[in-house]
């Protein structure tokens, strides 16, 4: 294992600072990762924060319209159709858990919750949460935008430093 993370280690570091940026807005791309992941390996990699910064802020970003508009469509034809289903339902009673605290302020809720860098939280879940509260998308996407440039903000300062920044 310790061979493979040093195989890894070396490759990112000799990429191109086009190929880390890429690599890091594609990383933020993932469910669960998010930029909460790639922020850490785009400082390992060697990429400026100014770089690593935005791109995990719009790798983070770009899925998340199409959750927002898409997502219930997608379990409904998950739970009816294929094997799926129990999967399904276990991420929308995981959502409709955190329901109730977002609901009461709804936007800054929504913000907040995503702006929190803890597993569970971020655009992804946020995202599934807005969807499932049929939040509009209009008012949805500011809301994550913002709880995703905190959120980013915060782990930039934490993978970093304070100090080199």
């Amino acid at each position: 294992m310790q061979e493979i993370l040093n195989n890894f280690s070396e490759m990112i570091q000799s990429m191109d600072t086009l190929s880390k940026t890429l690599m890091t807005a594609l990383i933020s791309m993932i469910p669960v990762i998010e930029l909460r992941g790639a922020l850490p390996i785009a400082m390992h990699a060697g990429l400026p924060w100014y770089l690593a910064y935005p791109a995990a802020v719009i790798g983070n970003m770009l899925p998340l319209p199409f959750i927002v508009m898409f997502i219930r469509k997608i379990f409904n034809f998950l739970k009816a159709k294929t094997k799926l289903g129990g999967i399904v339902a276990r991420l929308e009673t995981r959502a409709e858990k955190k329901m109730p605290s977002i609901r009461k302020y709804e936007f800054w809720g929504l913000a907040v919750f995503v702006a929190i860098p803890l597993p569970g939280t971020g655009g992804w879940t946020g995202a599934l949460i807005a969807a499932m509260m049929d939040m509009r998308l209009k008012k949805a996407l500011p809301s994550i935008f913002i709880g995703v440039l905190l959120a980013g903000a915060v782990v930039t300062l934490l993978a970093y430093g304070l100090g080199s920044l």
